[in-house]
């Protein structure tokens, strides 16, 4: 394992891949996760938001998932289990409705949320 950090002549130094950078946006929306108040937690680009209305692009549902203690965790650090979460397909749009909670992906989070295989039956 790697050290995330070093020291040389008293200054702490960072690795660069040890930050946790912010998804990067596409055509300008930016990679959340949110969580509605009973459709559940969804995964994907925010298109467009009115109120408690959320229109997510490229989106995942997330069924269930492991290796993240809540969603702030996920959102930030992805998960550890990807064999253990069940993700649904990515639809290309979908608008949700009473949303409750967004929050924003770092890159290492949305690649992990990718990564994940489609469950399906």
């Amino acid at each position: 394992m790697k050290p995330d950090t070093m020291m040389i002549d008293e200054v702490k130094y960072v690795r660069e891949d040890a930050i946790n950078k912010p998804a990067e946006k596409v055509d300008g929306m930016e990679y959340c996760i949110v969580r509605t108040y009973s459709a559940g937690v969804f995964a994907g680009y925010v298109e467009k938001r009115e109120g408690k209305e959320v229109v997510l692009r490229n989106s995942r549902g997330i069924w269930y998932w492991a290796g993240a203690c809540g969603l702030s965790q996920l959102a930030t650090d992805g998960t550890n289990k990807p064999d253990s979460c069940k993700f649904t397909v990515v639809v290309d749009r979908r608008t949700v409705v009473e949303a409750i909670e967004i929050i924003p992906c770092t890159e290492k989070a949305k690649e992990s949320i990718a990564g994940v295989a489609v469950w399906k039956k």
